[in-house]
């Protein structure tokens, strides 16, 4: 999958629309911090004058001066935080990620606010957007939105840039770490308000749908007005059959490496040789890999496997594996607020029959969706242009079209 959503970063500036809540002016050490992080100065911690208890709570807090000068001078307030979310089923779980606010006074109730879930870059810790200056691309999303004055949270995900194992693909772990983002980004800016949607491409695209069911049992403190799925990896049970039939697509077969190492590191009574022969076999390590400088081994890798190097040897681990991607699909259940899903049926990553069985799925659970399948569009070139005025609109109190009636 693309690192980034880069034709998500021409973003409109929305009007500002504020929330309904009494907020607390931001502790001034912090304020004074993050100002000196827009002039580029050396990293400094940030001294968090609450850093608060469980889901969302801070673990550390640092200025960002690296930032691309651009971002830097349209007046933010960055900081890259570790921070807690608090899994029911699993405990207690440290997360990173980056968080903003526009410079200024915020408006009457707080800066309203995006989470941006985003797509795949990789399992390894080094592949986290907060390990990059240019967010993996995403700072001129950051740029696009606080200028339009919204705040903004991007969760790395667990196990990308913290210790820990990433769950790739577990749409769930990753709603989870979605909407902790922004508890801990109103923990450590305080100017923020408690309205927000979620927004993500492939990877990202799950779970900020994964985060819209969540929302209203997890974090009913927060108002949820509407979550954008572009290309959403909502359900990839259909990985399993097409790897014993040898039609996994070229993209695929990559894709479901990740997936099966991701699942190895969590679950340490996973054989991967169940799941892996030939030159997928040979080749794991540098499949496995994704910093640039391993780019060109995995190139190589990828263009060697063979059809059925990913067929699960016996079916009890077909079994097992398709137990295992259905855990992390969507829907699990209805959403708490509206939803738009634009997709492709062109698409090589993500089956379009998949994504068109989730929605008919979520339709029956009594959701809300704007539904865009676009005819020829692929995986990395779904049309966005309709994002911010879909979430403008939700901001502003606009009801969504509704086209699971249709």
């Amino acid at each position: 999958m693309p690192r980034t959503y880069r034709a998500f970063a021409a973003l409109l500036l929305l009007p500002v629309l504020a929330g309904c809540t009494a907020v607390v002016p931001l502790a001034a050490d912090a304020q004074r911090a993050a100002s000196a992080a827009v002039r580029g100065s050396d990293p400094e911690p940030l001294m968090i004058a609450d850093p608060g208890t469980g889901s969302g709570s801070i673990v550390s807090a640092e200025t960002m001066p690296n930032l691309p000068i651009q971002v830097r001078l349209s007046g933010v307030n960055a900081a890259r935080v570790v921070y807690r979310s608090v899994q029911p089923g699993v405990g207690e779980r440290e997360v990173s990620g980056t968080v903003f606010t526009p410079s200024g006074d915020a408006p009457e109730g707080g800066w309203p606010i995006i989470s941006y879930a985003h797509g795949t870059t990789g399992i390894e810790q080094a592949c986290a957007p907060s390990e990059s200056n240019s967010l993996l691309g995403a700072s001129a999303l950051v740029q696009g939105y606080t200028t339009a004055g919204f705040a903004v949270a991007i969760t790395d995900y667990e196990g990308l840039g913290h210790p820990g194992n990433h769950a790739y693909l577990d749409n769930i772990t990753a709603g989870y770490d979605v909407i902790d983002a922004v508890r801990a980004l109103r923990t450590v800016f305080p100017d923020v308000g408690t309205r927000w949607a979620a927004f993500g491409g492939s990877q990202g695209g799950g779970a900020a749908w994964a985060a819209n069911e969540l929302a209203q049992s997890y974090a009913p403190e927060l108002d949820l007005v509407g979550a954008v799925a572009l290309a959403p990896a909502a359900d990839m049970v259909g990985l399993v059959d097409k790897a014993i039939a040898g039609t996994l697509t070229e993209d695929q077969g990559p894709l479901l490496q990740w997936v099966l190492e991701s699942l190895s590191r969590r679950d340490p009574g996973l054989n991967l040789d169940d799941y892996r022969t030939g030159d997928a076999a040979r080749d794991w390590a540098a499949l496995t890999g994704c910093t640039p400088d391993q780019a060109g081994a995995r190139d190589d890798a990828v263009k060697r496997l063979g059809d059925k190097d990913f067929a699960p040897t016996t079916q009890q681990a077909a079994a097992a594996l398709r137990d295992a991607l259905k855990s992390m699909a969507v829907p699990t259940g209805p959403t708490t607020a509206p939803m738009l899903v634009a997709y492709g049926d062109a698409d090589t990553y993500i089956d379009v029959a998949w994504t068109d069985a989730a929605l008919e799925r979520a339709c029956a659970y009594g959701d809300v969706i704007t539904i865009d399948r676009q005819a020829g569009r692929g995986h990395g070139d779904v049309n966005g242009d309709a994002v911010n005025q879909w979430i403008g609109d939700r901001f502003g109190g606009v009801p969504a079209r509704n086209d699971c009636n249709r």
